[in-house]
């Protein structure tokens, strides 16, 4: 009896998650099904390919192996069916999309129901992360990058840029006062990053030049988290416009030293690794992206 595509798959998916639970319900299976498609791909290969334990699944000598040829095989599948969907004109596909999880909730969210019914057939697989991370290790199609780029073995395509202010809360400002220079700062909560420390260089002009390196009063991993601490009054923070226009126009969220801010905008970019030309689908999210976002946001 010959291995199908679809133990090849769960495999490869119970590796990836990390276990056959998490595999069952990202394919959208019965973990039973995928426990079952794991013992048919042993029996028929007559090995063991992964080591069971109380905590997690190991992968064996001849596991690795297979999970090589595995992941060369169905990315050669998922390219011929992108070559006959370029030949229909129609996209299909899944398209795995990494980004940070401000820029998911507040920009690619709200989307995505335009984008899936102008594309039925494309399959989105969302996944957030606030680091960078390994887009090949990650199995991603396409990253969306706020900030500089480091890696320079990225292919980039630019989709605007999002503009750094300095915000606080009305009610934080009504207790604390809302300061009116810059050396005014060391009496307030700051609010910051705890990596990367550039991102608590704050646009500000003073003495020293145009960047303020502030030390946070306290710290946080992810941006929305510091919006959610500037919304409740727990001091300043330096947002990102594309997460924070709803909140400014309510007035939810107030500028603060507008006059000593520096306009400083980060890039947003959709990066990818394929040298070649892009999948119809990547091709053809990044132009909804780019038709939505149109260019930046005030």
């Amino acid at each position: 009896m010959k291995t199908t595509l679809d133990e090849l798959q769960a495999f490869a998916t119970v590796v990836d998650t990390g276990s056959i639970t998490a595999a069952a319900e990202q394919m959208g299976q019965t973990v039973s099904g995928v426990s079952r498609s794991l013992s048919r791909l042993e029996e028929k290969l007559a090995t063991t390919l992964l080591r069971r334990t109380t905590r997690r699944l190991e992968l064996t000598e001849e596991g690795a192996l297979l999970l090589a040829r595995a992941r060369q095989i169905l990315d050669a599948v998922e390219e011929a069916e992108d070559l006959l969907s370029v030949r229909r004109q129609q996209p299909a596909g899944r398209l795995r999309v990494d980004t940070a999880a401000p820029f998911m909730l507040h920009v690619v969210v709200p989307l995505v129901a335009g984008f899936r019914q102008r594309y039925p057939d494309i399959e989105l697989e969302l996944h957030t992360s606030d680091l960078f991370t390994d887009l090949l290790e990650h199995r991603t199609d396409v990253a969306l990058r706020i900030g500089s780029l480091r890696d320079s073995t990225l292919h980039a395509r630019p989709l605007g840029t999002s503009r750094l202010r300095l915000l606080a809360s009305p009610a934080y400002l009504a207790a604390h006062g809302k300061p009116t220079s810059v050396k005014m700062l060391h009496k307030h909560s700051l609010l910051g990053f705890n990596q990367p420390e550039s991102l608590n260089h704050w646009p500000l002009r003073h003495a020293g030049g145009e960047r303020l390196h502030i030390k946070p009063s306290l710290f946080a991993s992810s941006g929305e988290t510091l919006r959610q601490l500037a919304l409740a009054g727990a001091g300043i923070a330096s947002l990102s416009d594309f997460m924070t226009c709803g909140d400014r126009e309510r007035g939810d969220l107030v500028q603060v030293l507008t006059r000593d801010t520096v306009e400083v905008r980060q890039p947003v970019n959709a990066v990818y690794y394929r040298n070649t030309a892009l999948a119809l689908r990547i091709r053809c999210f990044l132009d909804y992206l780019n038709e939505q976002i149109q260019g930046g946001w005030n």
